[in-house]
């Protein structure tokens, strides 16, 4: 026999609102919760959506659902949330620089369960049972904490808020949507049916649904990262195979090998990519740098940027090995974010530099995404390091030094002291001499390129015959969008010259070269430009063995911004940057690490050796034996840009500054690019603020599902306004459209938007270079 239930207050109001006029609410089944007939009807329970987060008595019509909105481009994801912030505790990143565990004191004993989760000492006392245990961890304790302890409890605590924010937004209320409830207790007898299919292994712990709608069989596995639970994703196909609709909601961009398995299970994909706001208590371990990125070595820089770099492994073989530590230790996966080994450092660059509402520096690098298992990145510090120090580089120096020359008639004009005792200095004068590497490569006549220039060019005597060149590098325009105090770097391609230019230092073989009248010269380049330059062209702007020299430039734009917006107002940036612009002081900057001791006549005796004996000899089918030799150099003094307004900005980039303002706390995917952004600034203050109290009050339950669906809604619900509530379980879960105010959350503003002007500003790349190629012809002469 059924027995009616009381409810008081609010929850007396939404009941009313539910049944419609009727006066009780009935605990029992409701149809569709058996798929077996003969399955005793469960107990009473509670577990209502709208008890626990908070959501409208009303349940949401179905074309505002993922899985049921209509065909177009936000079928599949949510627009504009990545400019939704949501918070929650994240207390070990406050502490994530601790690398000696015996510094923490234990009064209460070695026990974990006596100190709270996310504290130093829990940590400590977590890892010294791990090291005591069977399976003592291998690698050191900072590596554990970040990668293990640190990274699981912001899987759990952002799990919960991204919940939180997932089902606030779509409004799930009614008593039809229940929410972390097991399919155990909701459906025994569907559960024995999935047991008796799958196996009591899969099915040991249940299933426990994020959100689960029975009256519609519709199941939403919630998850804040890339990553999902494999165990769970074996059931909901199964749930799938029955004729449910399973559908996961990811908060940022899974791999490819993810939406693989989503297709091949047959659930759905949405992606709900709301920007995560971790909040802790930055302190003596709190991770910063005094070296990246802060003009005031007084004031380090926090941020993942920062963070991202300096827990990336130096190696490949370090990173493969770090990747399998962790493995097996991750506590619910599917909501990692992406972690150092997940990045390909390879490609990171500047993306980003501003000042913040307080006058600090901020900045963001970015870089494409890798597979963590089969090719974890690595490399970070080292790579984030010479952006940071090319950046402060192009300040201190006045433009005058920002060139290099390798030329063979000339080894006194190679670089300006004091360019010469950078890394910035040293990858232009580098790519110079990889350049003339490539040219001769690109003429080789064995490639499609090479054998089109070598039968293109003007025949003399019936053999293949060329002059000199001077090859360089120009940028083409750089594209940048000046918003809110910052400056957006777009893109920043590359694109190669080249002119007919002699040189008195004879190459191979001595002699001259042979001759060519003006018209003869002009159909040669012309060629040229047709056949090999492109390929070199595409290699600067694409090939890894450049990757360097794009971090330069781009790190030269960035600095471009600040310089002149130092020059509007000195007091900018808090005036910080007063003592290094044109100080021509780079003692800060210098060559680093392997390269310390480098040394710039080292490239150009290789030039030289290169220029007069040879490095390239090609065999053309008309006869004759050829040399090529390439010299050249760099200038980066000219800066061409594009302007970027608004609609083009929003339309290309939507909600890039949400994102980029986001990741100062956590790396962040942006949209469906494969590209993932990391920032930071020298503020020295955590990004999210202090963690909240937990709340005492807990909601009123609404009561137990009723024995009928609820009727279908006559209209639309009002939109979520993300007005912040209370989070049950004291976990953050704020799911909120923040407008402005802080340097954490809300919208980048609308007003007060300027372009930089086309000429003069971001930086331009010059690879400004003598590239000579000389050919020689010995007649009889054959290898």
């Amino acid at each position: 026999m059924h027995s009616a239930i009381r409810v008081r207050g609010l929850a007396a109001l939404r009941a009313a609102a539910v049944v419609l006029g009727a006066t009780v609410l009935v605990a029992g089944p409701l149809p569709g919760l058996h798929d077996s007939a003969d399955a005793a009807p469960p107990k009473p329970m509670l577990g209502h959506c709208m008890d626990r987060y908070g959501t409208s008595p009303t349940p949401p019509p179905a074309y505002r659902l993922p899985g049921y909105k209509p065909a177009g481009p936000n079928q599949w994801k949510t627009p504009n949330a990545e400019d939704r912030f949501y918070s929650y505790d994240n207390l070990a990143k406050g502490f994530e620089a601790l690398t000696d565990p015996g510094v923490i004191d234990l009064p209460e004993g070695d026990s974990p369960k006596k100190y709270a989760w996310g504290t130093p000492e829990n940590a400590v006392a977590t890892w010294k049972e791990k090291q005591a245990g069977a399976k003592p961890y291998e690698g050191s304790f900072n590596e554990w904490l970040n990668n293990v302890y640190s990274r699981n409890e912001g899987n759990n605590k952002r799990g919960n808020a991204f919940e939180s924010e997932v089902v606030k937004y779509f409004d799930l209320g009614g008593v039809d949507w229940i929410c972390q409830k097991n399919l155990r207790d909701l459906n025994p007898g569907l559960y024995k049916d999935l047991e008796r299919t799958l196996g009591k292994d899969v099915m040991k712990d249940g299933r426990v649904f994020d959100a689960v709608n029975q009256r519609t069989r519709t199941v939403y596995e919630i998850k804040s990262g890339i990553g999902y639970d494999a165990r769970q994703l074996k059931i909901d196909a199964e749930l799938v195979r029955r004729g449910w609709k399973v559908v996961y909601i990811n908060g940022q961009e899974p791999d490819a090998k993810t939406v693989q398995k989503y297709d091949s299970a047959g659930v759905k994909y949405y992606r709900h990519s709301a920007t995560p706001n971790p909040r802790y208590t930055v302190g003596t371990y709190t991770p910063k740098s005094n070296r990246l990125m802060t003009p005031d070595p007084n004031r380090p820089s926090f941020g993942s940027g920062g963070d991202m770099a300096r827990r990336s492994a130096p190696t490949p073989e370090d990173a493969r090995r770090q990747s399998e530590r962790a493995r097996g230790l991750i506590r619910q996966p599917g909501n990692s974010l992406r972690s150092p080994g997940g990045v390909d450092f390879s490609t990171l660059d500047i993306s980003y530099v501003g000042q913040t509402k307080t006058g600090n520096l901020s900045y963001a690098f970015s870089a494409k995404k890798t597979d963590e298992e089969t090719a974890p990145g690595y490399g970070g510090a080292e790579k984030a390091q010479l952006i940071s120090d090319a950046f402060f580089t192009w300040l201190a120096l006045t433009p005058d030094h920002f060139w290099v020359n390798l030329n063979p008639d000339d080894p006194d004009t190679i670089m300006k002291a004091p360019f010469d005792r950078t890394d910035a200095g040293r990858v232009l004068l580098e790519a110079d001499m990889e350049m003339k590497h490539d040219f001769g490569r690109a003429e080789d006549p064995k490639t499609d390129a090479g054998k089109r220039f070598w039968e293109g060019i003007t025949k003399v005597d019936g053999k293949p015959c060329m002059g000199s060149t001077r090859n360089w590098i120009t940028p083409k325009k750089a594209e940048v969008r000046i918003e809110d105090d910052g400056a957006y770097i777009l893109s920043a391609p590359l694109e190669v010259q080249t002119v007919a230019q002699d040189y008195s230092t004879p190459g191979p073989g001595g002699g001259m070269p042979c001759t060519l009248t003006k018209e003869q010269t002009a159909h040669n380049m012309d060629v040229y430009r047709q056949t090999v330059l492109p390929v070199v062209e595409k290699q600067i702007n694409e090939d890894a063995k450049y990757a360097d020299l794009r971090r330069v430039y781009k790190a030269r734009i960035a600095a471009e911004y600040v310089r002149q917006t130092v020059a509007r107002d000195p007091k900018a940036f808090g005036g910080s940057f007063s003592g290094i612009i044109d100080s021509d002081q780079v003692k800060r900057w210098p060559l680093r690490g392997k390269n310390a001791g480098w040394d710039k006549m080292t490239v150009w005796k290789e030039m030289k050796r290169s220029y007069t004996e040879g490095d390239f000899k090609y065999e053309i089918p008309v006869g004759g034996e050829v040399w090529v030799y390439t010299v050249g150099g760099v200038d980066m003094t000219k800066q061409p840009q594009r302007k970027v307004g608004r609609a083009r900005f929003r339309a290309e980039k939507p909600n890039l500054p949400s994102v980029t303002r986001g990741s100062r706390n956590e790396a962040l995917g942006y949209q469906a690019t494969g590209t993932t952004v990391m920032g930071g600034d020298n503020s020295g203050r955590s990004g999210g603020g202090r963690p909240t109290p937990k709340p005492t009050a807990k909601p009123t339950p609404s009561g137990s599902p009723t024995g009928r669906p609820t009727a279908e809604p006559t209209g639309t619900p009002a939109p979520t306004t993300g007005t912040p509530a209370p989070a049950p379980s004291g976990d953050g879960g704020h799911g909120t459209s923040p407008t402005g105010g802080s340097d954490q959350g809300g919208s980048m503003a609308d007003t007060g938007t300027q372009v930089l002007t086309v000429a003069g500003i971001a930086a331009a790349l010059l690879v400004a270079g003598t590239a000579l190629v000389r050919l020689r012809r010995r007649r009889g002469s054959r290898d």
